[in-house]
């Protein structure tokens, strides 16, 4: 009935007025209790904020900001994750009516003993622990890290090298769960027009929903590694298109002083 911006939605959380604002209000209630729900599953709480920049006619950068991440858009992530959730159980877990049937999940294994046990001995000289015994003490104690974290000179360091721990997340029609949600089943459903597994998951789950039978793994499985490998290129020329604003943006100020913060340190 009426398309919203993430801002007209946030406007009608903070004040309680503005169209459909029930609407609004019940859903922003629900996610606010999936969040709760899912942290307490032991899902791992990463929020990285996003460096973007203020544009000429030209696409010069001339101011650099922080995206925040506000009650609407986590209203949204909760209730994409449910779908993609729902989605992946209901072609993924065999019952009654069906066996298990071939489909394109989005996994996260746990994270890897030693680079765990490295992170542990860094955050130890700042006075942090992460317990590393189960992974669900892992989640639990990696979640209270970031909470401490807040506001110190050390915040961005830790969270950085604290999401250098993680696996990578990645598709496969073998599903291991999803380690960082602490979902057992999970899928990417939600984005068809920009996300290629996507589409393979809508094309499956109508096929699916019409008494098809199940796809050959093997060629799935083909197209989720090069899903995986072509999700990489994509993130890396992100980064690096955001590197290349960033000197951009500095190109006016050099030979200037500025107040820097470390955010990786090596051996030597």
């Amino acid at each position: 009935d009426r398309r919203f911006t993430y801002e007209e939605a946030q406007d009608i959380i903070e004040t309680g007025k503005g169209d459909l604002k029930e609407v609004i209000l019940s859903i922003q209630e629900l996610a606010v209790k999936l969040r709760k729900k899912r942290f307490q599953a032991g899902s791992i709480a990463f929020e990285r904020s996003e460096v973007k920049f203020n544009l000429d006619e030209k696409a010069k950068p001339i101011g650099v900001y922080l995206k925040e991440n506000k009650a609407s858009n986590q209203l949204i992530e909760e209730f994409m994750l449910l779908a993609n959730k729902k989605v992946a159980e209901f072609i993924g877990k065999p019952d009654a009516s069906h066996n298990a049937r071939t489909f394109v999940y989005r996994v996260h294994d746990e994270p890897n003993k030693e680079k765990l046990n490295a992170f542990a001995f860094f955050i130890n000289r700042f006075g942090y622990q992460v317990l590393t015994k189960t992974p669900r003490k892992i989640a639990e104690s990696m979640n209270q890290l970031l909470v401490d974290v807040q506001g110190k000179n050390e915040q961005t360091v830790v969270e950085t090298l604290a999401i250098r721990t993680m696996a990578k997340a990645e598709y496969s029609t073998k599903n291991i769960g999803h380690y960082g949600l602490a979902f057992d089943y999970y899928s990417h459903f939600t984005s068809p027009i920009r996300r290629y597994p996507d589409m393979m998951a809508h094309r499956m789950l109508e096929h699916y929903l019409k008494g098809g039978k199940s796809f050959p793994e093997d060629q799935y499985e083909e197209m989720c590694k090069h899903s995986s490998d072509m999700e990489q290129l994509a993130a890396n020329a992100e980064r690096a298109s955001v590197k290349y604003k960033q000197v951009e943006f500095m190109k006016d100020n050099v030979g200037k002083e500025f107040k820097g913060i470390i955010s990786g340190v090596t051996q030597w």
